[in-house]
């Protein structure tokens, strides 16, 4: 699934991948707009935390010309006189600006390299909004950003992710150079997958993966969650021994018919279907006045 995910099989998908200070995830990234050049597409590359030259590194040089990167790296904040690009220029209609100089017959992948950057100088509601702003505006095929999850709120994270399409979480692995990444994905029909794998990137920034044995031998998704057995890690059994459900089973309740009762209740016998009633001594009927004892 991650490496689906890298390829970029999709059309306006929203791709976040997070990471945290024991496991980077920028060669991820990196492996993503490496993934889009080859696919012939025009990438431009938001970068606020690294420089130009540390993100072209490993690219193939052929497809330089398609690669866009807007120094926010340098001046980020617009304190000189002519900066480059700032994050204030994190709107729909600035991106839209600078996005205008690719060639209209060929996609665009944009990068954010990071949105915790920009968090720090936006609130969250308006990433958000300016984030489906993007995606709804047509001039992108897709948007990858990388955030370091460690540095907000799970509210925060949790809201951007709920934005996305698919969420690849970085960790630290214990299989020498591999790192685990924890990817789930949604597709446009709602369903939602989950998939655990090892990993590693090359120099030439391709992805290797090794898939995780998982219980089921298959990925994860939310029917398999909502199977979970709900007695586990409880301090009290409420499981059945052998003996137990042995019992159980012989058990007769009051009120629930055995079968030879049920038989025996619905045998026809002689004299069925008729009342037969025997006065009393102490009855009082008078058979020319039956309505005697009403006061009437």
């Amino acid at each position: 699934m991650l490496l689906d995910v890298i390829q970029g099989t999709e059309n306006g998908g929203f791709v976040i991948i997070q990471d945290t200070v024991e496991c980077c995830g920028r060669q991820l990234l990196q492996s993503c707009i490496a993934a889009a050049l080859h696919r012939e597409e025009d990438v431009h590359v938001l970068a606020f935390e690294v420089c130009e030259e540390d993100l072209r590194l490993g690219l193939d040089r052929k497809y330089e010309q398609r690669l866009c990167v807007h120094n926010g790296y340098t001046d980020p904040l617009g304190w000189s006189e002519h900066p480059l690009f700032t994050v204030h220029q994190f709107m729909a209609e600035e991106l839209n600006a600078h996005l205008s100089g690719s060639e209209e017959s060929k996609p665009a992948t944009l990068i954010i390299d990071s949105l915790s950057w920009v968090l720090r100088h936006h609130p969250p509601a308006v990433v958000c909004q300016r984030l489906q702003e993007l995606r709804r505006g047509g001039a992108l095929r897709r948007v990858v950003a990388l955030l370091h999850c460690d540095l907000h709120q799970q509210s925060i994270v949790g809201s951007l992710c709920h934005l996305a399409t698919a969420v690849i979480s970085v960790v630290p692995g214990n299989r020498g150079q591999q790192a685990v990444a924890k990817t789930t994905r949604r597709t446009k029909s709602g369903k939602v997958t989950h998939e655990e794998e090892y990993f590693s990137v090359k120099e030439d920034l391709t992805v290797t993966v090794e898939a995780r044995p998982s219980l089921h031998g298959r990925p994860q998704t939310e029917e398999d969650e909502h199977e979970a057995d709900p007695a586990a890690n409880l301090t009290f059994n409420l499981r059945l021994s052998e003996g137990e459900k042995e019992a159980k089973e012989k058990l007769s309740l009051p009120f629930v018919f055995s079968e030879e009762k049920k038989s025996a209740l619905l045998q026809p016998r002689p004299g069925s279907g008729r009342i037969v009633y025997n006065p009393d001594a102490s009855d009082d009927f008078d058979p020319e006045d039956p309505d005697d004892d009403l006061a009437v």
